[in-house]
């Protein structure tokens, strides 16, 4: 009726009856194009089975689920390393702090000590991080957290090596550093890792992703294996998808 109605009045009229084979021509229009949406509505719904599966599917390989209450608390236990490591630098300034009545001070020694206690307790805790940060069933904020607390301790490295290559320096031309210069440094050095620490600790207890120290989350980033990385294969399985360069490398070989 709607076809053929072209008045709009609900009736066809006789001049708007058409042959047979008009019919039949234009019943068979409409039978295609209703066979062709039905069908192009079942790809579409298999299609969102399939991005369901592969939500659902990358959830279970990579736990990048919203942290849990647990997992705010345990991601934050990482950044022990870095701080414990970094008390060198803060010599000075606990030093002057330490007057036997303050039990942040107390606590922070008594666990510098256990962990000086451990033979190579600094380089056990390094690797068990690092490994424990591969491990995809981990809560994403915790694993950001362990490859950041690395990354924060090997930063510590660097300014001990510039304190050696200029001691050395000065200790050829026979030139003492004046001792106000090194607490200078080293207090700045010790802030500086309170402040990344604290901004750190802050951020993953909110269960935010704690991304913009300088310098430092940028790379912890791109280690981050992410969801999209993962796809489903013409058979329904589930593989990771190459990169561009690891790609032309397996082509070359």
């Amino acid at each position: 009726m709607k076809e053929f109605d072209s008045s709009g009045d609900g009736k066809l009229q006789l001049d708007e009856f058409v042959n047979i084979d008009q019919f039949r021509n234009r019943l068979g229009t409409l039978s295609q194009e209703e066979r062709r949406l039905a069908s192009e509505a079942q790809k579409t719904a298999k299609k969102e089975e399939e991005v369901a599966a592969l939500a659902q599917a990358r959830l279970d390989i990579l736990n990048d689920r919203e942290p849990t209450t647990t997992d705010r608390a345990l991601s934050i236990l990482p950044y022990l390393l870095p701080l414990l490591d970094g008390l060198q630098y803060g010599r000075f300034l606990l030093g002057a702090a330490d007057d036997g009545s303050n039990p942040f001070i107390a606590a922070l020694a008594i666990v510098y000590t256990l962990y000086n206690a451990v033979p190579f307790s600094g380089l056990i805790a390094f690797f068990a991080l690092d490994f424990l940060s591969n491990n995809p069933r981990i809560n994403r904020l915790v694993r950001y957290n362990m490859q950041q607390a690395i990354f924060l301790d090997i930063a510590l490295f660097f300014p001990g090596l510039a304190t050696g290559l200029i001691g050395l320096g000065l200790g050829a031309m026979k030139v003492e550093l004046p001792q106000l210069a090194v607490q200078l440094g080293t207090d700045a050095i010790f802030v500086s890792l309170l402040l990344a620490l604290g901004y750190c600790t802050v951020s993953s207890i909110l269960g935010v992703v704690p991304d913009k120290v300088p310098l430092i989350s940028g790379r912890v980033t791109q280690r981050m294996p992410s969801a999209d990385m993962f796809t489903i294969d013409k058979d329904g399985n589930i593989q990771m998808i190459e990169k561009e360069g690891e790609e032309d490398d397996k082509n070359e070989d």
